[in-house]
Protein backbone atom coordinates (compact mmCIF):
# COMPACT_ATOMS: atom_id res chain seq x y z
CA UNK A 1 0.00 0.00 0.00
CA UNK A 2 1.44 3.35 -1.02
CA UNK A 3 1.69 5.81 1.84
CA UNK A 4 1.71 9.58 1.66
CA UNK A 5 5.18 11.10 1.66
CA UNK A 6 4.10 13.13 4.67
CA UNK A 7 2.58 10.09 6.40
CA UNK A 8 -1.08 9.33 6.82
CA UNK A 9 -0.99 9.38 10.61
CA UNK A 10 1.11 10.91 13.36
CA UNK A 11 3.84 8.51 14.48
CA UNK A 12 4.05 7.31 18.07
CA UNK A 13 5.59 9.74 20.53
CA UNK A 14 8.89 7.86 20.58
CA UNK A 15 9.20 7.77 16.81
CA UNK A 16 8.18 11.43 16.57
CA UNK A 17 10.97 12.50 18.90
CA UNK A 18 13.56 10.28 17.22
CA UNK A 19 12.56 11.51 13.75
CA UNK A 20 12.90 15.10 14.89
CA UNK A 21 16.31 14.52 16.39
CA UNK A 22 17.70 12.36 13.61
CA UNK A 23 16.51 14.32 10.62
CA UNK A 24 17.43 17.71 12.05
CA UNK A 25 20.65 17.00 13.95
CA UNK A 26 19.79 18.12 17.43
CA UNK A 27 30.07 42.72 -0.79
CA UNK A 28 32.76 40.42 -1.93
CA UNK A 29 32.92 38.42 -5.16
CA UNK A 30 35.92 36.37 -3.93
CA UNK A 31 36.34 33.89 -1.12
CA UNK A 32 36.43 35.73 2.23
CA UNK A 33 39.40 35.51 4.57
CA UNK A 34 38.71 33.45 7.72
CA UNK A 35 39.02 35.02 11.18
CA UNK A 36 40.30 33.24 14.27
CA UNK A 37 39.55 35.57 17.19
CA UNK A 38 36.55 33.99 18.90
CA UNK A 39 35.65 36.98 21.10
CA UNK A 40 35.75 39.42 18.20
CA UNK A 41 33.70 37.07 16.05
CA UNK A 42 31.00 36.72 18.70
CA UNK A 43 30.59 40.47 19.18
CA UNK A 44 30.80 41.24 15.48
CA UNK A 45 28.35 38.48 14.56
CA UNK A 46 25.77 39.71 17.05
CA UNK A 47 26.00 43.24 15.65
CA UNK A 48 25.81 42.03 12.05
CA UNK A 49 22.90 39.71 12.82
CA UNK A 50 20.95 42.54 14.44
CA UNK A 51 21.62 44.81 11.48
CA UNK A 52 20.54 42.23 8.89
CA UNK A 53 17.13 41.32 7.51
CA UNK A 54 17.29 37.70 8.65
CA UNK A 55 14.99 35.90 6.22
CA UNK A 56 14.44 32.15 6.08
CA UNK A 57 13.69 31.18 2.49
CA UNK A 58 11.61 28.07 3.22
CA UNK A 59 9.84 26.49 6.18
CA UNK A 60 6.77 24.26 6.30
CA UNK A 61 3.43 25.10 7.89
CA UNK A 62 2.54 22.82 10.77
CA UNK A 63 -0.73 20.94 10.79
CA UNK A 64 -0.72 18.00 13.16
CA UNK A 65 -1.50 15.13 10.81
CA UNK A 66 0.98 16.20 8.14
CA UNK A 67 4.27 17.11 9.79
CA UNK A 68 4.32 15.87 13.39
CA UNK A 69 7.51 13.85 12.96
CA UNK A 70 9.50 16.91 11.89
CA UNK A 71 8.81 19.21 14.84
CA UNK A 72 11.36 20.32 17.39
CA UNK A 73 12.38 18.18 20.33
CA UNK A 74 9.83 20.12 22.40
CA UNK A 75 7.04 18.94 20.09
CA UNK A 76 6.50 22.45 18.71
CA UNK A 77 7.13 24.07 15.35
CA UNK A 78 10.79 24.82 14.66
CA UNK A 79 9.66 28.29 13.57
CA UNK A 80 7.33 28.91 16.51
CA UNK A 81 7.00 32.61 17.27
CA UNK A 82 9.18 32.46 20.38
CA UNK A 83 11.93 30.66 18.45
CA UNK A 84 11.83 33.21 15.61
CA UNK A 85 12.20 36.04 18.13
CA UNK A 86 14.98 34.29 20.05
CA UNK A 87 16.89 33.71 16.80
CA UNK A 88 16.52 37.27 15.58
CA UNK A 89 14.61 36.08 12.52
CA UNK A 90 12.81 38.94 10.77
CA UNK A 91 10.98 37.08 8.00
CA UNK A 92 10.16 33.54 6.96
CA UNK A 93 8.62 32.08 3.83
CA UNK A 94 6.00 29.58 5.00
CA UNK A 95 5.21 27.01 2.34
CA UNK A 96 1.78 25.76 1.29
CA UNK A 97 3.25 22.38 0.36
CA UNK A 98 1.28 19.30 -0.64
CA UNK A 99 2.54 15.75 -1.19
CA UNK A 100 1.95 13.65 -4.29
CA UNK A 101 -1.44 12.01 -4.53
CA UNK A 102 -2.07 8.28 -4.50
CA UNK A 103 -3.02 8.75 -8.17
CA UNK A 104 -3.05 11.60 -10.66
CA UNK A 105 -6.84 11.69 -10.73
CA UNK A 106 -9.00 14.78 -10.41
CA UNK A 107 -10.25 13.44 -7.09
CA UNK A 108 -6.76 13.14 -5.65
CA UNK A 109 -5.75 16.55 -7.02
CA UNK A 110 -8.81 18.03 -5.31
CA UNK A 111 -7.61 16.45 -2.08
CA UNK A 112 -4.31 18.22 -2.61
CA UNK A 113 -6.11 21.53 -3.02
CA UNK A 114 -8.08 20.84 0.16
CA UNK A 115 -4.85 20.23 2.07
CA UNK A 116 -3.46 23.50 0.71
CA UNK A 117 -6.58 25.28 1.97
CA UNK A 118 -6.07 23.69 5.40
CA UNK A 119 -2.56 25.06 5.50
CA UNK A 120 -3.77 28.53 4.51
CA UNK A 121 -6.21 28.37 7.41
CA UNK A 122 -3.49 27.26 9.82
CA UNK A 123 -1.19 30.05 8.70
CA UNK A 124 -3.90 32.70 8.92
CA UNK A 125 -4.78 31.48 12.42
CA UNK A 126 -1.12 31.72 13.45
CA UNK A 127 -0.89 35.32 12.23
CA UNK A 128 -4.21 36.26 13.81
CA UNK A 129 -3.12 34.75 17.13
CA UNK A 130 0.00 36.95 17.21
CA UNK A 131 -1.07 40.35 15.83
CA UNK A 132 1.62 42.22 17.76
CA UNK A 133 4.42 40.01 16.43
CA UNK A 134 3.52 38.58 13.02
CA UNK A 135 2.31 40.26 9.85
CA UNK A 136 1.48 38.88 6.41
CA UNK A 137 3.78 40.51 3.86
CA UNK A 138 3.01 40.45 0.14
CA UNK A 139 5.63 42.87 -1.17
CA UNK A 140 9.25 43.82 -0.67
CA UNK A 141 8.12 47.11 0.83
CA UNK A 142 5.94 45.32 3.39
CA UNK A 143 8.80 43.02 4.40
CA UNK A 144 11.08 45.99 5.01
CA UNK A 145 8.32 47.85 6.86
CA UNK A 146 7.69 44.87 9.13
CA UNK A 147 11.33 44.84 10.17
CA UNK A 148 11.26 48.59 10.81
CA UNK A 149 8.17 48.14 12.98
CA UNK A 150 9.69 45.31 15.00
CA UNK A 151 7.42 42.64 13.51
CA UNK A 152 8.19 39.34 11.83
CA UNK A 153 7.09 39.17 8.19
CA UNK A 154 5.34 36.02 7.02
CA UNK A 155 5.66 35.48 3.26
CA UNK A 156 3.58 32.70 1.75
CA UNK A 157 5.15 30.11 -0.52
CA UNK A 158 3.61 27.34 -2.61
CA UNK A 159 5.00 23.91 -3.43
CA UNK A 160 3.58 21.31 -5.82
CA UNK A 161 1.40 22.26 -8.79
CA UNK A 162 -0.79 19.25 -8.01
CA UNK A 163 -2.85 21.70 -5.90
CA UNK A 164 -3.65 23.72 -9.04
CA UNK A 165 -5.87 20.85 -10.26
CA UNK A 166 -4.52 21.18 -13.84
CA UNK A 167 -5.76 24.77 -14.00
CA UNK A 168 -3.24 27.55 -14.64
CA UNK A 169 -5.84 30.16 -13.64
CA UNK A 170 -5.79 28.70 -10.12
CA UNK A 171 -2.49 30.54 -9.70
CA UNK A 172 -4.50 33.76 -9.50
CA UNK A 173 -6.44 32.47 -6.51
CA UNK A 174 -3.26 31.46 -4.68
CA UNK A 175 -1.71 34.86 -5.45
CA UNK A 176 -4.83 36.61 -4.15
CA UNK A 177 -4.46 34.67 -0.88
CA UNK A 178 -0.94 36.03 -0.48
CA UNK A 179 1.35 33.52 -2.18
CA UNK A 180 4.44 35.21 -3.61
CA UNK A 181 6.83 32.25 -4.08
CA UNK A 182 5.69 29.47 -6.42
CA UNK A 183 7.40 26.06 -6.69
CA UNK A 184 5.95 23.64 -9.22
CA UNK A 185 7.44 20.49 -7.71
CA UNK A 186 7.70 18.33 -4.66
CA UNK A 187 8.44 14.62 -4.70
CA UNK A 188 7.07 13.00 -7.86
CA UNK A 189 6.30 14.39 -11.30
CA UNK A 190 3.02 16.23 -11.82
CA UNK A 191 1.06 17.54 -14.77
CA UNK A 192 3.18 20.70 -14.92
CA UNK A 193 6.78 19.67 -14.38
CA UNK A 194 9.23 16.85 -13.76
CA UNK A 195 10.62 16.44 -10.25
CA UNK A 196 14.21 15.81 -9.20
CA UNK A 197 12.75 13.09 -6.97
CA UNK A 198 10.76 10.50 -8.95
CA UNK A 199 8.01 8.89 -6.89
CA UNK A 200 8.49 5.42 -5.44
CA UNK A 201 5.59 2.98 -5.72
CA UNK A 202 5.58 0.84 -2.61
CA UNK A 203 3.27 -1.71 -4.19
CA UNK A 204 5.50 -2.44 -7.18
CA UNK A 205 8.80 -1.61 -5.52
CA UNK A 206 9.98 0.66 -8.34
CA UNK A 207 10.42 4.37 -8.98
CA UNK A 208 8.54 6.18 -11.71
CA UNK A 209 10.51 7.13 -14.85
CA UNK A 210 13.23 9.76 -14.41
CA UNK A 211 11.35 12.08 -16.79
CA UNK A 212 7.75 12.43 -17.87
CA UNK A 213 7.71 15.72 -19.78
CA UNK A 214 11.38 16.25 -20.51
CA UNK A 215 11.24 19.31 -18.24
CA UNK A 216 8.01 21.29 -18.32
CA UNK A 217 4.71 20.33 -19.90
CA UNK A 218 2.61 22.83 -21.86
CA UNK A 219 0.75 23.54 -18.63
CA UNK A 220 4.06 24.16 -16.89
CA UNK A 221 5.19 26.63 -19.52
CA UNK A 222 1.88 28.47 -19.23
CA UNK A 223 2.31 28.56 -15.46
CA UNK A 224 5.74 30.18 -15.75
CA UNK A 225 4.28 32.95 -17.89
CA UNK A 226 1.39 33.48 -15.52
CA UNK A 227 3.57 33.63 -12.40
CA UNK A 228 5.72 36.23 -14.17
CA UNK A 229 2.61 38.27 -15.02
CA UNK A 230 1.34 38.14 -11.47
CA UNK A 231 4.64 39.24 -9.96
CA UNK A 232 5.40 35.98 -8.15
CA UNK A 233 8.83 34.45 -7.68
CA UNK A 234 9.40 31.08 -9.36
CA UNK A 235 11.09 28.54 -7.09
CA UNK A 236 12.97 25.68 -8.76
CA UNK A 237 13.83 23.66 -5.65
CA UNK A 238 12.94 20.00 -6.26
CA UNK A 239 12.33 20.52 -9.99
CA UNK A 240 14.40 18.31 -12.29
CA UNK A 241 17.57 19.68 -13.85
CA UNK A 242 15.94 19.91 -17.27
CA UNK A 243 12.88 21.65 -15.82
CA UNK A 244 15.07 24.10 -13.87
CA UNK A 245 17.06 25.04 -16.95
CA UNK A 246 13.86 25.45 -18.95
CA UNK A 247 12.33 27.66 -16.26
CA UNK A 248 15.46 29.82 -16.23
CA UNK A 249 15.26 30.21 -20.01
CA UNK A 250 11.53 31.02 -20.04
CA UNK A 251 11.17 33.34 -17.06
CA UNK A 252 11.32 37.07 -17.71
CA UNK A 253 12.29 37.77 -14.09
CA UNK A 254 14.77 36.42 -11.53
CA UNK A 255 14.11 32.96 -10.06
CA UNK A 256 15.20 31.26 -6.84
CA UNK A 257 15.87 27.88 -5.34
CA UNK A 258 14.35 28.21 -1.86
CA UNK A 259 15.97 25.18 -0.20
CA UNK A 260 18.64 23.37 -2.22
CA UNK A 261 22.31 22.47 -1.84
CA UNK A 262 25.26 21.89 -4.16
CA UNK A 263 25.34 18.60 -6.03
CA UNK A 264 29.10 18.85 -6.60
CA UNK A 265 29.52 18.63 -2.80
CA UNK A 266 26.63 16.30 -2.02
CA UNK A 267 25.51 14.16 -4.92
CA UNK A 268 21.83 13.69 -4.13
CA UNK A 269 19.26 14.21 -6.84
CA UNK A 270 17.44 17.20 -5.38
CA UNK A 271 20.65 19.26 -5.04
CA UNK A 272 21.66 21.65 -7.81
CA UNK A 273 24.20 20.94 -10.53
CA UNK A 274 26.70 23.62 -11.52
CA UNK A 275 24.67 24.25 -14.67
CA UNK A 276 21.56 24.97 -12.59
CA UNK A 277 23.46 27.24 -10.20
CA UNK A 278 24.90 29.11 -13.18
CA UNK A 279 21.47 29.46 -14.79
CA UNK A 280 19.87 30.83 -11.61
CA UNK A 281 22.68 33.36 -11.23
CA UNK A 282 22.50 34.35 -14.90
CA UNK A 283 18.83 35.13 -14.32
CA UNK A 284 19.92 37.38 -11.38
CA UNK A 285 18.37 34.88 -8.97
CA UNK A 286 19.31 33.36 -5.62
CA UNK A 287 20.23 29.85 -4.43
CA UNK A 288 19.10 29.35 -0.82
CA UNK A 289 21.28 26.71 0.84
CA UNK A 290 19.54 24.39 3.30
CA UNK A 291 20.69 23.01 6.69
CA UNK A 292 19.47 19.50 5.95
CA UNK A 293 22.03 16.88 6.97
CA UNK A 294 21.14 14.32 4.33
CA UNK A 295 21.53 16.99 1.60
CA UNK A 296 24.91 18.10 2.97
CA UNK A 297 26.58 14.68 3.27
CA UNK A 298 29.58 14.05 1.01
CA UNK A 299 28.69 10.99 -1.05
CA UNK A 300 31.94 10.92 -3.02
CA UNK A 301 33.39 8.31 -0.64
CA UNK A 302 32.59 4.83 -2.03
CA UNK A 303 32.94 3.31 1.44
CA UNK A 304 30.26 5.66 2.77
CA UNK A 305 27.98 4.88 -0.17
CA UNK A 306 28.34 1.15 0.52
CA UNK A 307 27.55 1.71 4.19
CA UNK A 308 24.42 3.66 3.27
CA UNK A 309 23.40 0.94 0.84
CA UNK A 310 23.84 -1.75 3.50
CA UNK A 311 21.64 0.12 6.00
CA UNK A 312 18.94 0.65 3.39
CA UNK A 313 18.94 -2.95 2.20
CA UNK A 314 18.78 -4.25 5.76
CA UNK A 315 15.64 -2.15 6.26
CA UNK A 316 14.10 -3.52 3.05
CA UNK A 317 14.57 -0.28 1.11
CA UNK A 318 16.19 0.10 -2.32
CA UNK A 319 19.96 0.37 -2.10
CA UNK A 320 20.25 2.38 -5.31
CA UNK A 321 18.36 5.22 -6.94
CA UNK A 322 17.37 7.00 -3.74
CA UNK A 323 17.20 10.81 -3.69
CA UNK A 324 18.88 11.04 -0.27
CA UNK A 325 20.01 8.50 2.35
CA UNK A 326 16.88 8.53 4.54
CA UNK A 327 14.45 8.41 1.61
CA UNK A 328 11.48 6.02 1.94
CA UNK A 329 11.79 5.58 5.68
CA UNK A 330 8.04 6.26 5.69
CA UNK A 331 7.57 2.96 3.84
CA UNK A 332 8.69 1.07 6.97
CA UNK A 333 5.48 0.10 8.76
CA UNK A 334 6.80 -1.11 12.09
CA UNK A 335 7.71 1.84 14.38
CA UNK A 336 10.55 -0.07 16.03
CA UNK A 337 12.08 -0.99 12.67
CA UNK A 338 11.64 2.57 11.45
CA UNK A 339 13.48 3.84 14.53
CA UNK A 340 16.23 1.24 14.04
CA UNK A 341 16.73 2.39 10.43
CA UNK A 342 16.88 6.09 11.37
CA UNK A 343 19.39 5.43 14.13
CA UNK A 344 21.57 3.27 11.89
CA UNK A 345 21.56 5.82 9.07
CA UNK A 346 22.32 8.65 11.47
CA UNK A 347 25.33 6.69 12.73
CA UNK A 348 26.54 6.30 9.14
CA UNK A 349 26.11 9.82 7.75
CA UNK A 350 26.11 11.98 10.87
CA UNK A 351 23.71 14.88 11.58
CA UNK A 352 25.39 17.58 9.51
CA UNK A 353 26.48 20.90 10.98
CA UNK A 354 26.66 24.64 10.35
CA UNK A 355 30.23 24.38 9.08
CA UNK A 356 29.13 22.03 6.31
CA UNK A 357 26.27 24.39 5.41
CA UNK A 358 28.78 27.22 5.07
CA UNK A 359 30.93 24.99 2.83
CA UNK A 360 28.00 24.94 0.42
CA UNK A 361 27.56 28.70 0.77
CA UNK A 362 31.26 29.16 0.01
CA UNK A 363 30.94 27.03 -3.11
CA UNK A 364 28.10 29.09 -4.57
CA UNK A 365 29.80 32.39 -3.66
CA UNK A 366 33.01 31.27 -5.31
CA UNK A 367 31.19 30.07 -8.41
CA UNK A 368 28.63 32.83 -9.08
CA UNK A 369 29.12 35.55 -6.47
CA UNK A 370 27.71 36.85 -3.20
CA UNK A 371 24.61 38.32 -4.88
CA UNK A 372 23.19 34.87 -5.58
CA UNK A 373 23.21 33.18 -2.16
CA UNK A 374 20.56 32.85 0.55
CA UNK A 375 19.45 30.45 3.31
CA UNK A 376 16.26 28.36 3.45
CA UNK A 377 15.93 26.10 6.48
CA UNK A 378 13.27 23.56 5.42
CA UNK A 379 12.31 23.53 9.10
CA UNK A 380 9.29 21.39 9.96
CA UNK A 381 10.09 19.07 7.09
CA UNK A 382 13.50 17.61 7.86
CA UNK A 383 15.71 20.71 7.97
CA UNK A 384 18.07 21.29 10.86
CA UNK A 385 21.69 20.44 11.68
CA UNK A 386 23.94 20.68 14.72
CA UNK A 387 24.15 24.35 15.60
CA UNK A 388 21.12 25.33 13.52
CA UNK A 389 18.43 22.85 14.39
CA UNK A 390 15.64 25.39 14.95
CA UNK A 391 15.02 29.09 14.29
CA UNK A 392 16.34 30.16 17.69
CA UNK A 393 19.86 29.15 16.59
CA UNK A 394 20.01 31.39 13.50
CA UNK A 395 22.77 33.52 15.04
CA UNK A 396 25.10 30.52 14.85
CA UNK A 397 24.99 30.73 11.05
CA UNK A 398 25.99 34.38 11.19
CA UNK A 399 28.86 33.52 13.55
CA UNK A 400 30.09 30.84 11.14
CA UNK A 401 29.90 33.26 8.21
CA UNK A 402 31.84 35.93 10.10
CA UNK A 403 34.41 33.32 11.12
CA UNK A 404 34.89 32.47 7.44
CA UNK A 405 35.58 36.15 6.73
CA UNK A 406 32.27 37.34 5.33
CA UNK A 407 31.71 41.07 5.83
CA UNK A 408 28.59 42.72 7.21
CA UNK A 409 27.55 43.59 3.66
CA UNK A 410 28.01 39.99 2.59
CA UNK A 411 26.01 38.60 5.49
CA UNK A 412 23.18 41.08 4.95
CA UNK A 413 22.92 39.94 1.33
CA UNK A 414 22.98 36.25 2.27
CA UNK A 415 20.37 36.48 5.01
CA UNK A 416 17.75 38.53 3.20
CA UNK A 417 19.10 41.29 1.01
CA UNK A 418 19.42 39.09 -2.06
CA UNK A 419 15.88 37.75 -1.72
CA UNK A 420 14.50 41.27 -1.30
CA UNK A 421 16.30 42.37 -4.48
CA UNK A 422 14.74 39.46 -6.39
CA UNK A 423 11.26 40.24 -5.10
CA UNK A 424 11.60 43.89 -6.11
CA UNK A 425 12.74 42.86 -9.60
CA UNK A 426 9.86 40.39 -9.96
CA UNK A 427 7.36 43.04 -8.86
CA UNK A 428 8.77 45.45 -11.46
CA UNK A 429 8.55 42.83 -14.22
CA UNK A 430 4.91 41.97 -13.47
CA UNK A 431 2.25 42.83 -16.03
CA UNK A 432 -1.58 42.74 -16.14
CA UNK A 433 -3.11 39.47 -17.39
CA UNK A 434 -4.61 41.02 -20.49
CA UNK A 435 -1.38 42.50 -21.82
Amino acid sequence: MKKSYFGSTIPSTAVTIVCALLLSGCSSETQPTPHDNGVEIEASAEEIHAASLVLDGHADIVIARATGQYLGADGRSKVAVGKLKAGGVDAVIMSIAVPPGATRSATDDAAGRALADQKFSALNALINDHPDTLVLATSAQQIAAAQSNGKIAIIVGFQNARALESNVDALDAFYAKGVRVFGLNHIGHNGFSDSSRPLYDGASGVYEAAEEHGGLSDLGRQAIGRINQLGGIIDVSQSSKVATLEIAALSNAPIIASHSNVRALSNVTRNLSDAEIDAIAAKEGVVHLVPFGAYLVDLSDPTLREAIKAVRLKAGLPGEGYAYPYELYWEIDDPAEKMKFLLAMRDVIGPGNVERLVDHIDYVVERVGIDHVGIGSDFNHGGGVEGYSEADEALNVTKALVERGYSQGDVKKIWGGNFLRVLRAVETAASPKDE
